[in-house]
Formats: structure tokens, C-alpha cells, sequence
């Protein structure tokens, strides 16, 4: 027994590379797509769906045509996908519906986020300043360093100065 699991680690593909990005080989291909930024496991169950490989199976033990399947199907996903689909609905500078994945979408995230504090909208204005955005309550929470209660010492320095 111990002779034939040496034998099947030997076939195993431990690192399968897909849209600039290493995935376990050792996952099931549904979890192992989702390491992808920008794919989540439902957008990764229609992937393998559309590559036809069975989302159970183990990334590792993928034979090379299946994993170019996987590839084309992860690019190709923006086309084949309902609108409702894609996380970039009518993307701002196009006007078309995309799928951004890996590096792409945090450089798309960087730029939306340039172009808000650009243009000095209220949401740009809370991230500068490294505030809630999403209207959360803010008096006793999202608070950094030595704002969260009263420094004694403080206190006592300012009044010693007033004197």
C-alpha cells in the first residue's frame, strides 16, 4: 500500500499555474480556482462547468489538455457569462460589462478609488482621511493608535503646562 501512494505524489502536479497565479494541486478544482482574485466558488463552478471537468476532482491530477481547458475557460469567462455575472458591470471608462482577475483587479480597484479622490466625492473623502466609507457608526468604532480612551498623563502634562 504505502508503495502505490509514493507512486500517485510521483503524477501529482503540486503547483498548477492558471492566469498569472500558483494553485494547490493537492484542492478540488472549484476551491483551488477561487485562490484567483476575482473568482469566487460560484464563478469557479460555472468555470469548470464550461471547461466540462468535474469540479470534484483533484487540480494535481488534471492531464495538460484539461488544465488548457481550465485556462481558456477562465479567459473567456467575461464573454460566456451573464451580465449579472462579471464584477465589473459597465465599467466606467468603456462602458462594458468585464471580469477582472488577478493583478488587473487591484490595479482597477486603485484606479476607481484615484478617480473618487479626484473628483473629491464624499466616498474619496473618507478614504483619504482612513475613515468608514459605507456609512458605519464611527463613535466607538473603526478607532487606531491613541484615540480609544483618555490618556491620563496627558491630561495632567497640559494642565501642569497651563499653570
Amino acid at each position: 500500500m504505502p508503495e502505490k501512494n509514493e507512486k500517485a505524489d510521483e503524477k501529482i502536479k503540486h503547483i498548477v499555474r492558471i492566469a498569472n497565479t500558483d494553485l494547490k494541486g493537492n484542492k478540488s478544482v472549484c476551491y483551488a480556482l477561487t485562490g484567483i482574485k476575482g473568482i469566487s466558488r460560484r464563478v469557479a463552478r460555472v468555470i469548470t462547468q464550461k471547461a466540462k471537468i468535474d469540479p470534484n476532482a483533484t487540480m494535481g491530477y488534471l492531464s495538460d489538455k484539461e488544465i488548457d481547458r481550465l485556462k481558456n475557460a477562465v479567459d473567456e469567462f467575461e464573454k460566456t457569462a451573464p451580465p449579472w455575472m462579471v464584477n465589473r458591470q459597465k465599467d466606467v471608462a468603456t462602458g462594458v460589462n468585464l471580469h477582472v482577475i488577478g493583478s488587473k483587479l487591484m490595479l482597477q480597484l486603485r484606479e476607481d478609488l484615484n478617480r473618487l479622490k479626484k473628483i473629491r466625492s464624499y466616498r474619496g473623502i473618507r478614504h483619504e482621511r482612513g475613515l468608514k466609507v459605507r456609512g458605519q457608526r464611527t463613535r466607538s468604532t473603526g478607532r487606531k493608535g491613541a484615540v480609544v480612551g483618555v490618556v491620563r498623563k496627558r491630561i495632567l502634562a497640559e494642565k501642569a503646562e497651563k499653570k
